[in-house]
């Protein structure tokens, strides 16, 4: 069983994907996208790795609520993005051509 088998038996267990909604999902989402802003603006490590790990949780639990898996949606992502070609910034932020 992987990790996202486990997180995904998780939602099962408490009824997040049986009884939940996408939109209760997405604002988790970004309740928890805020919370890595705050993180990587205290450059506090551990609470980067928190919320990216929490971030992660609520997307399986969105993706499933939308009848797709976490795995699909980065294959699909990944298709798309692999043969791309652009410049990366002086600021970190890569910029497609």
């Amino acid at each position: 069983m992987t990790i996202l088998d486990k997180i995904r038996q998780w939602h099962k267990d408490r009824k997040i994907t049986i009884n939940g909604s996408s939109n209760g999902q997405f604002l988790k989402l970004v309740e928890e996208v805020g919370e890595l802003s705050s993180a990587l603006a205290k450059n506090n490590k551990k609470e980067v790795i928190d919320a990216v790990g929490d971030i992660v949780v609520v997307l399986v639990a969105l993706s499933e609520l939308e009848g797709f898996s976490l795995e699909e949606a980065i294959e699909v992502a990944y298709n798309e993005i692999k043969d791309r070609k652009g410049v990366l910034l002086k600021n970190g932020v890569f910029v497609k051509e």
